[in-house]
């Protein structure tokens, strides 16, 4: 599986999915690479902390940019189980590259106005890179979601009305567990003491987003 976490917007908690998603993957027995396409370089000190931390973070990292992501994954792709694709948040040639190999496209979002006008744009990306990878799969979902309140509701009824976009149920509320678990190039799923609910949310999106 090759599974991007991009969207045009920033500040909606790309990397920090992305490298959960890898420790998780890595945890269960995965062969794991992670992809960090993002000028801002997040993932990569997310793994340099991880391994001063803990000795290895547990999967492959490299730096890739531009149509290097298209390239090197390709050739890539046969020696792992899973491909973690990181990239900024905005209109790049690394996000653009990346939708050309990707096998799902994971798009986080806060149920603000803001990210949800902004899906407009990656709709449009996604509508282009389905002419070269027409089986790309695009799902939205709210990262960083209010613990209750009708704003996730009205949120995801927008969603919705986005062409080419598929609405994922599965929720990730702002929780203190994940930029806890950062500080210490952690995943949730790695603190002690536990936080069920952070865990429970993201084995459901990786699950979803696996599958």
């Amino acid at each position: 599986m090759i599974l991007v976490i991009g969207n045009t917007k920033g500040g909606v908690g790309k990397t920090t999915i992305a490298v959960n998603l890898a420790v998780l993957r890595a945890a269960a027995g995965g062969d794991v690479l992670l992809v960090d396409g993002d000028d801002q370089g997040s993932a990569t000190l997310f793994t340099q902390l991880r391994s001063e931390n803990m000795g290895a973070p547990g999967y492959t990292a490299v730096v890739l940019q531009g149509a290097a992501v298209r390239t090197q994954v390709r050739q890539l792709a046969p020696k792992y189980g899973d491909i973690i694709i990181d990239v900024g948040g905005r209109d790049t040639g690394s996000l653009r590259a990346a939708l050309t190999v990707a096998h799902c496209l994971l798009v986080p979002l806060q149920p603000r106005s803001f990210d949800v006008w902004a899906l407009d744009q990656i709709s449009a990306l996604v509508k282009e890179a389905r002419e070269l990878n027409p089986d790309l799969r695009a799902l939205a979902f709210l990262n960083g979601a209010d613990p209750q309140g009708r704003d996730n509701a009205e949120a995801l009824e927008a969603i919705g009305e986005v062409e080419g976009l598929e609405v994922l149920k599965a929720v990730v509320v702002r929780r203190k567990a994940f930029p806890n678990a950062a500080a210490q190039g952690k995943a949730v799923t790695e603190m002690q003491p536990r936080d069920s609910k952070a865990v429970e949310e993201l084995t459901v999106l990786a699950d979803i987003a696996f599958s």
